[in-house]
């Protein structure tokens, strides 16, 4: 039987955890430090070690020493919270099979669990014990770039998602250039009973008034001068999955009419043709502009924005939930790293501040392309900020006041604000701050503040 060690100070996290486990048929041992954790690792042979990267009295990367020297086949999967991910990510430098970050789905370990046993299987023992190289965490799903988050406004973000996924309403997608609105649309289809059919996302802005009835509704050969063949239109090409219009503002009036009808009818008949064709698709849109003054103007269709706007999401700029940022980032780093074929391994404190002291106009866009770029720069392990745009590197020498990881002489004025935002609530709090309740805990007695 497969054994882990959970070394984990939260007593309540960790016994679930161990419960959990024990009923996929896992032995597990539990640890509440690292001084706890030493004389069983020395005592007994574990096939996997689940350690926090924060202990009470040490840190995961101390941990993973002592346990690499006592038996390099163990595999050691790091836990972390948003504010350790550059830490997590340091040791699987340093020889960790990978980490997972809090909160995470119990499903999600047992699947990092297992990977960890396989590499077991088909490793030599004299390979896991060598130097490790430095590569970044491989668990995660590059192909699925939709990032849940643990800001407040990211989860009620997922919550919205996983509320109308199931139905067949149609979905407004609202947020800023940027913001991941298409990223949003693709979960709700993943997340629906079409998920087995296609999902074809659209650009509004980018079809010629010209074309686009053929566009959307297809056509037949000979219909207009250059139609040499028949065309399927992105109606029929969604049918029995999800379509999904992009920037639908830029819809002219007369398309807006044949939409709206083929939206109420079901059924669509392309140019040149008497046939009509039933189509079953669900409708998801998404405008970063204000769809109802547009209607009060006259130059949007309000029984078409009733039509679309059964159910509407609002997607949060990447200012208002800085506490994900770095989820984001260090997701960017892996996708950029496998494509350019890199292996940088983090970013520079220095970096860390200039990133949350960025108000990131362009969103999550501009921090995918900005990560993107500095990895193709970089010559280091590590990003730099010598090899950041401009903007973003003056951005760690401009005096506003932002939450850190304490390196400021105000800290207990920065707590105390952070607690009034919070209105009171430690673990919201700590994130702001990003740093890990434990350190709250201890500031707050440092500095004699009670609740």
């Amino acid at each position: 039987m497969t054994k882990i060690l959970i070394v984990e100070d939260d007593v309540a996290f960790c016994t679930m955890l161990k419960t959990f486990l024990e009923k996929k048929e896992y032995a597990v041992s539990t640890a509440f430090s690292g001084n706890e954790a030493i004389p069983k690792i020395k005592q007994d042979r574990f096939d996997v070690v689940l350690a926090d990267v924060r202990l009470p009295d040490s840190d995961g990367i101390t941990l993973l020493e002592e346990i690499l020297k006592n038996d390099a086949s163990t595999q050691v999967i790091i836990m972390t919270g948003y504010a350790e991910i550059n830490m997590a990510v340091n040791a699987i430098k340093q020889g960790a099979f990978d980490y997972v970050a809090k909160p995470f789905n119990p499903d999600t370990i047992v699947q990092t669990i297992e990977k960890a046993l396989n590499v077991n299987d088909t490793q030599d023992v004299s390979v896991k014990s060598a130097k490790p190289s430095a590569t970044v965490p491989v668990t995660k799903n590059l192909n699925n770039s939709f990032v849940r988050g643990v800001s407040d406004a990211s989860k009620k973000l997922n919550e919205y998602v996983a509320l109308v996924a199931p139905t067949r309403m149609s979905v407004l997608v609202i947020g800023d250039s940027g913001t991941g609105k298409e990223y949003v649309a693709s979960s709700i289809h993943k997340a629906s009973k079409r998920s087995e059919k296609p999902f074809i996302a659209v650009d509004c802005g980018a079809i010629p008034k010209e074309i686009a009835s053929s566009e959307f509704f297809g056509h037949i050969k000979g219909s207009f001068t250059g139609a040499v063949n028949d065309k399927m239109g992105h109606f029929e090409a969604a049918n029995g999955g999800t379509l999904f219009l992009d920037e639908i503002g830029n819809l002219s009036y007369e398309l807006q009419v044949q939409l709206l009808r083929a939206l109420q009818e079901r059924k669509i008949k392309p140019v040149g043709s008497n046939t009509e064709i039933e189509v079953d698709i669900r409708v998801i849109v998404a405008t970063n502009e204000d769809l109802s003054n547009a209607v009060k103007e006259g130059e949007f269709r309000e029984d078409l924005y009733h039509r679309l706007n059964e159910f509407s999401i609002k997607v949060p700029p990447l200012r208002d939930r800085i506490e994900d940022l770095m989820l984001f980032a260090n997701h960017f780093l892996e996708e950029s790293n496998t494509e350019l074929e890199k292996h940088v391994v983090g970013f520079a404190d220095e970096v860390l501040e200039a990133f949350k002291k960025y108000s990131w106009p362009g969103n999550l866009r501009e921090l995918k392309n900005i990560v993107k770029r500095s990895v193709l720069l970089s010559q280091d392990e590590m990003i730099t900020l010598d090899i950041l745009p401009g903007d973003i590197a003056y951005a760690s020498h401009n005096s506003k006041q932002t939450y850190g990881l304490f390196k400021n002489q105000n800290e207990q004025e920065l707590i105390l604000d952070a607690l009034e935002k919070s209105n009171g609530n430690k673990a919201k709090a700590a994130r702001m701050l990003s740093i890990d309740r434990k350190t709250l805990y201890n500031k707050l007695k440092q500095y004699d503040i009670s609740l």
